[in-house]
């Protein structure tokens, strides 16, 4: 796969953006097994996986803002990153099986999975059990994007295990794994 993808349009999938590494990582062969799982074509898939993973990113984003979840949030993220295996791709995970190899995060996704799937249904009308099994799909890749992201942002003198520095917040870690959101 190439760094230099296409995008048929503009969209918030700007280059760099945790969507536009989500469908990098994802890669084209997952892409087509995707649109053929919502019966329709690659931009289909890429918008749908696109409405997604907004979605997964939103409610991590809301979770770590409600203090009775906080913990479990900044605890998954200490646990994504550098001490863990490098992840090479989906195919590192073995499938659906390999999603213990997420621990925490995965567990955490993998609760966020129904409520994330019926709001894409609704937004999209694609049906929620269809979109649950492309959710499915998806989390070893967000998984696999988590862990490189937090060994980027974790690689350059930043806190040890994911612990937010003194001056910044659980809002700030997720700012700088996820990205900005405007």
């Amino acid at each position: 796969m190439s760094d230099d993808s296409q995008s048929s349009e503009p969209r918030s999938s700007e280059p760099g953006s945790f969507e536009q590494d989500v469908l990098n990582e994802l890669g084209d062969d997952r892409l087509q097994e995707i649109a053929g799982l919502l019966g329709t074509d690659a931009s289909g898939a890429q918008d749908v996986v696109g409405t997604t993973v907004s979605a997964l990113s939103g409610d991590i984003r809301g979770r770590a803002a409600d203090p009775a979840e906080a913990d479990e949030v900044r605890q998954a993220f200490a646990e994504v990153g550098p001490a863990d295996p490098p992840l090479q791709g989906v195919s590192a995970f073995g499938g659906l099986g390999g999603l213990a190899a997420g621990g925490m995060m995965s567990g955490m996704l993998a609760k966020m999975s129904r409520p994330v799937a019926n709001a894409v249904s609704k937004k999209t009308g694609i049906p929620a059990p269809t979109v649950t099994r492309v959710i499915e799909m998806l989390i070893p890749v967000v998984l696999a994007v988590l862990s490189k992201r937090a060994a980027r942002t974790k690689a350059p003198g930043g806190a040890p295990n994911g612990a937010a520095p003194s001056g910044g917040g659980l809002g700030d870690l997720l700012g700088q794994i996820l990205g900005g959101k405007k």
